[in-house]
């Protein structure tokens, strides 16, 4: 059974749906507040879904889709006024009000697309700890100067390595070179 993230960000709406999948056979690997959060669950998974609203105080669902990984499909559960009008792969909406069978159908079907695709996480990389050193030293810059909570500082590396197709170390190290370290 795939690994489900629950991202909420009224924690009482993600307690619901946790025990509800819980009730029905899911294994909850997390539970987060915030898109930061979820995205650094997400790092810790080979596969999974994250079942979610539609709008976090750091981003939006789409924003989040754009950021989680290929392998982490995402179930928006929301007001259908406050759903994006495109379509995002591996994206699935469930309007409210939900209902429990809604759900578990949607995730066993979710479920089942996953383990037909087989789709499997590389291994994380093992970094060096002059790597690890360099990721910190670009995290706490951006921490100092832009008052990023560590989360944040990790989540904006993340992003901009991706969208500039580096590795988070030289994405860490360019960080560090424009703050003149």
């Amino acid at each position: 059974m795939a690994e489900v993230i629950v991202a909420f960000s009224k924690p009482e709406n993600g307690k619901n749906i946790k025990n509800v999948l819980m009730k029905n056979g899911f294994h909850v690997a997390a539970t987060c507040i915030s898109a930061a959060q979820t995205l650094t669950a997400a790092e810790d998974l080979e596969s999974g879904i994250v079942v979610c609203g539609s709008h976090f105080a750091d981003m939006m669902y789409t924003e989040l889709r754009e950021c989680l990984p290929g392998y982490i499909d995402m179930l928006v559960i929301a007001q259908p006024a406050h759903m994006a009008a495109g379509r995002a792969e591996h994206l699935v909406l469930l309007a409210m009000p939900l209902k429990v069978n809604e759900l578990i159908g949607t995730m066993e079907m979710m479920t089942r697309t996953q383990q037909r695709r087989g789709r499997r996480r590389k291994k994380p990389i093992a970094r060096s700890q002059e790597d690890l050193e360099t990721i910190k030293r670009a995290k706490e810059i951006l921490i100092t100067r832009n008052r990023m909570e560590e989360g944040e500082a990790h989540h904006y590396l993340q992003k901009c390595s991706m969208e500039n197709g580096t590795n988070l170390v030289e994405t860490a190290q360019m960080v560090i070179s424009l703050a003149g370290g």
